[in-house]
């Protein structure tokens, strides 16, 4: 009991909290004055636009979740029941679940070494030889950038095209990344954000779907909202779906969008403390930006090589840094490794799951102070030398 009251005394350090900028509550307050409660409302198109200009795409649905706006992606794409969907295995399942909802099925990529998201050599395999066994192409593409790391979109989006596969691209973990210049989320058919709590910027909850087709966010719009037709009464001609984000949290957003860059910069400052402090020991490797590629850092992430570091793998350090108050997370488990995904079609090299038995994501937040950096490189290194 002693060690454990002492472990919970010091501050909590978390592994990605909110951080808010300052102009958010005044978008709030001014939700509840004018009484814009409901998912309508101001600063829904507000927030709508600034992300527009943000990611150069422009058009944009604010959504309840980055999972809603792959759900409706599909749906606009006429996923349904036989269809397949090729999907990112080294991912959060949020990416994949929406393909079950439409009764398709996941067939899953695993990852290439240099960003750690889908590989395009076995994506162009998969597609081949699911062609052979179903006698169709599958009905779409969803890569991830994941931990805010851009994934081969060019090489991608070059197989996509040939066997004229729509995309859906992942970025839920990506705003503020970039592939050669060009922001993450405007590379595919559709582009997904989400503004979860643990983002690098939040509206607590929630997500947009962006696309350069007008009419597939108008479509998106009118099934987030019901499907309600244009009539006095309640009219549905279409299933429709809660899906809307409301006024209080696109206000939330809009706050938070004011400072993104600011929280981009200091989400890779923390990356680049991790590594000029870590990495100089063997034990640890560090994933680097490819050229053309600038990754937000949302969560730094570190591989751990037991062999190296005096046997503590990953998950001793983990729970070294629990015991301590301070939060940390293993690397994504693939996808084709669930339990409720592992019936599943896989291609690709075992690279994902390598990932998850040696990756470690540390914390990362951008209300972390110096004291508070220096106190997990002191406790990691003290674990490895």
């Amino acid at each position: 009991m002693p060690i454990i009251f002492a472990a919970m005394s010091k501050p909590k350090i978390w592994l990605s909290s909110p951080h808010m900028g300052g102009a958010e509550i005044r978008y709030v307050q001014e939700a509840f004055d004018t009484n814009w409660i409901s998912p309508v409302g101001p600063h829904i198109t507000a927030f709508e636009q600034a992300l527009g200009a943000y990611t150069q795409v422009p058009h944009v649905a604010a959504l309840s979740s980055g999972t809603a706006a792959i759900h409706l992606a599909l749906i606009l794409l006429g996923v349904g029941v036989g269809d397949e969907v090729l999907c990112q295995s080294f991912t959060f399942s949020g990416t994949c679940n929406p393909v079950r909802y439409q009764g398709a099925t996941p067939v899953f990529i695993d990852s290439e070494p240099g960003t750690w998201n889908m590989d395009p050599v076995a994506l162009a395999e998969a597609i081949e030889h699911r062609k052979k066994v179903t006698g169709r192409y599958p009905k779409a593409i969803i890569p991830v950038h994941l931990y805010g790391m851009p994934a081969r979109m060019q090489e991608i989006l070059d197989i996509a095209r040939h066997f004229a596969i729509p995309v859906i691209e992942d970025a839920a973990e990506a705003l503020g990344s970039t592939y050669h210049g060009k922001p993450c989320g405007s590379l595919g058919d559709f582009g997904i954000l989400s503004f979860n709590g643990n983002k690098i910027i939040t509206t607590s909850g929630g997500g947009a779907l962006l696309s350069h087709h007008a009419d597939w966010i108008d479509k998106a719009r009118f099934l987030a909202t019901q499907a309600r037709e244009a009539a006095p009464h309640y009219e549905h001609k279409e299933i429709g779906y809660n899906y809307r984000l409301s006024n209080i949290s696109a206000g939330i957003g809009r706050g938070q969008l004011e400072v993104l860059e600011e929280r981009v910069q200091r989400r890779r400052a923390i990356f680049e403390f991790y590594r000029q402090h870590l990495g100089a020991h063997t034990a640890f490797q560090f994933l680097p930006e490819p050229d053309g590629l600038t990754a937000n850092r949302w969560l730094t992430t570190v591989l751990i090589d037991p062999e190296k570091s005096k046997g503590a793998d990953r998950e001793r350090i983990r729970l070294a840094l629990e015991a301590e108050n301070i939060e940390s997370r293993p690397l994504w488990k693939p996808m084709h490794l669930q339990p409720v995904f592992q019936s599943f079609p896989h291609y690709g090299r075992p690279v994902s799951a390598q990932l998850f038995r040696d990756g470690l994501c540390l914390p990362s937040g951008t209300q972390m102070s110096g004291n508070d950096l220096q106190r997990v490189v002191d406790l990691v290194l003290h674990m490895v030398t």
